[in-house]
């Protein structure tokens, strides 16, 4: 396929199921388009395959009387299903809200009422249990579509529920008596329909729900197969949340558009080693996974014999080196040359491998500000890790490095079709067909999101010489200290995070004299250290209260101190005696801090650290794996940085 073929999704002004009717008939059984492991084999779907399970499922939700203009929410994991489904939603005319499927079931309930759903898919018999266990409050869902049997052999006889494999025989039945309904409803879809519904990460409150259109997801894969030149067939492998907007922007929009392959892992632990199976040429995904495989790799690094110790931190050496100059355009020495590639063999390559990245052309991290230490980090051991920018209401992500381009600090530039400017107070907007069409039953939010056309992404940046935008925070979230001088927490807290030590890291200083914060310790990497030296504990809060970890963060922060400009070192900071949780408010579903929440949350904590005290008596709610709630009293220590 060339850009050609791609260009047509705009000219043809398609719907995303008459882009997957186009590909089948393109490409009916000659190429793959979806692949998925299961028991250690990969099956595959061809396009053909892929429109036909459309068809059915569509004709199946047909059978439960879905109609044009319903709502359906979607609970599921990453898997062929999940594509089946949402596209034969949109076949119908009808459109979808995937949430996340570690949602307790009070946020399940809130988002399926919103949005009046009549069906709901979920994926197993965990998410079909939390909707058994709140059926009475949610009147108007007449079906639950499961897709996995696995444990539901004593549900069959509920009405409540139903199969994929129930839903695709009804389907099945009414194709026989209305064999042209499925494409005809197809036919009768336009661009501008709204297609997928995704809710906001909610920091601030309530999340809104961003609706996207058919043409905002097509316009989208277009730019992103004209800049990265994705041909058919190449590897995409789908692990983040089908919730989330990359794996929607990616499996709705640019898998469809450019013909390539979407690959789903066995399990999340496999991922690595399916990996190395495909050989993706390309992946987005979350700050955090990139955050954590940095960590493993240090922590992994730090336990190897000397020699391999020494190596590495050589390799590491030697690949920022060369990195820095290939960007500066300086001249590498033939001695340097020959030592990084000596390296790449000995050390690169090798450990590429080990991770599943060796065949990636490129991969990106978004979602939430990283660390310009950890795209050094995997830059200087030979991954093409750039960072992106982006969010819901523009469809994704529209802001990328150039491969020839990737300074660590900055976002790079946009995607063709996509305009970015400031706003006289540093906003950063945004342009393009791809933006959102508005927020659902939300018109004052809608109107405000936009001035003059353009997309208000409420972040501040500014755009350096060459034309890369430089994200500086929220605009929300950028703190004065008592002296009027301003910083962006996110700053400070992505360089807290490359620690392997510290898993998470709020700061505070909003009109305070200085920077403080609380830490969360990473409980795997910092559990393994106490481990190794013998340091008892039973729970995480028993962890983080040992002397021993507190000196090892206390050297971890005093680090980053020496990286940061005077006004954003740390001075006090606490370790949390809990794990900050999506399900206690604390987090987003995708993992941001909801900062106002905290703040109150922990007032009395963040108090103390401004008040000279040495320590301060909790007493806090914690919640159990079982979905009980205890309440514990501890004394955490305030620890200052020399």
């Amino acid at each position: 396929m060339d850009k050609l073929y791609s260009h047509q999704i705009i000219r043809n002004q398609v719907t995303l199921p008459q882009l997957l009717a186009q590909n089948a008939k393109t490409f009916g059984d000659t190429k793959t388009a979806i692949r998925e492991k299961a028991y250690g084999i990969w099956q595959k779907y061809t396009w053909n395959d892929y429109f036909n399970y459309v068809v059915k499922t569509a004709a199946g939700f047909a059978a439960l009387n879905m109609k044009r203009g319903d709502n359906l929410c979607m609970i599921v994991n990453n898997s062929p299903e999940w594509l089946f489904c949402e596209l034969a939603v949109h076949a119908l005319g009808a459109t979808t809200l995937n949430l996340f499927t570690s949602s307790i079931a009070e946020e399940l309930i809130f988002s399926i009422n919103r949005i009046h759903s009549p069906i709901v898919v979920v994926q197993d018999q965990e998410q079909v249990d939390k909707l058994l266990e709140v059926k009475d409050k949610l009147p108007q869902v007449q079906k639950v579509v499961y897709i996995d049997p696995t444990g539901m052999t004593s549900y069959e006889g509920d009405p409540w529920l139903i199969g994929y494999a129930g839903l695709l025989e009804i389907g099945n039945h009414f194709i026989t008596d209305h064999p042209d309904y499925v494409e005809q409803e197809i036919i009768k879809g336009r661009p501008n329909d709204i297609a997928v519904m995704i809710q906001t990460s909610g920091t601030t409150g309530v999340p809104k729900i961003a609706m996207l259109s058919h043409r905002n997801l097509t316009t989208m894969a277009v730019q992103w197969v004209e800049n990265a030149n994705i041909q058919p067939e190449e590897n995409w492998i789908s692990i983040s949340p089908p919730a989330w907007i990359v794996d929607q922007m990616w499996g709705m929009g640019v898998a469809l558009g450019s013909a390539m392959i979407m690959n789903f892992p066995e399990t999340a632990e496999t991922v690595l080693e399916d990996y190395r199976d495909i050989g993706p040429s390309m992946l987005i995904t979350s700050s955090r996974f990139w955050e954590d495989m940095a960590s493993r790799i240090r922590v992994k690094i730090s336990d190897a014999s000397f020699i391999k110790r020494k190596l590495f931190h050589l390799g590491e050496k030697v690949g920022r080196s060369v990195v820095a100059k290939r960007l500066h355009r300086q001249t590498i020495s033939w001695p340097e040359k020959a030592l990084y590639q000596f390296l790449r063999l000995a050390v690169y390559n090798p450990l590429l491998d080990r991770l599943g990245c060796s065949h990636f052309n490129s991969a990106f991290t978004g979602g939430h500000p990283i660390s310009p230490d950890v795209i050094g980090f995997f830059r200087a051991i030979g991954l093409n890790l750039k960072q992106c920018y982006g969010l819901t209401e523009s469809c994704g992500i529209f802001q990328v490095q150039p491969d020839d381009e990737v300074k660590l600090e900055t976002v790079g530039k946009p995607l063709p079709l996509t305009e970015v400017k400031l706003a006289e107070d540093q906003e950063v907007l945004v342009k393009s067909e791809a933006n959102f069409s508005g927020y659902y039953n939300d018109y004052k939010s809608t109107e405000a999101a936009f001035e003059n056309g353009w997309l208000k992404t409420g972040d501040a940046g500014y755009i350096d010489e060459e034309g890369h935008l430089l994200i500086i925070g929220r605009k929300e979230d950028i703190i004065r200290n008592k002296s009027g001088e301003a910083f962006s927490p996110d700053f400070i807290e992505t360089r807290l995070k490359f620690s392997p030590y510290i898993k998470e890291a709020v700061t505070f200083g909003e009109a305070r004299p200085y920077i403080s914060a609380m830490i969360n310790v990473d409980l795997g990497n910092v559990g393994n250290w106490a481990e190794e030296r013998m340091i008892p504990y039973t729970t995480y809060m028993d962890l983080s209260q040992q002397q021993a970890v507190e000196e090892l963060i206390l050297g971890e922060v005093r680090q980053v101190n020496e990286q940061l400009p005077e006004v954003m070192k740390i001075r006090k900071f606490v370790l949390l005696y809990k794990l900050l949780d999506a399900d206690d408010d604390e987090l987003t579903r995708t993992g941001k801090v909801r900062r106002r929440f905290v703040y109150g949350l922990y007032i009395k904590i963040i108090e103390a650290m401004y008040g000279g005290m040495k320590s301060v008596p909790v007493t806090g709610k914690i919640r159990y794996r079982d979905g009980r709630i205890g309440e514990i009293e501890t004394t955490i220590n305030i620890l200052s940085v020399d």
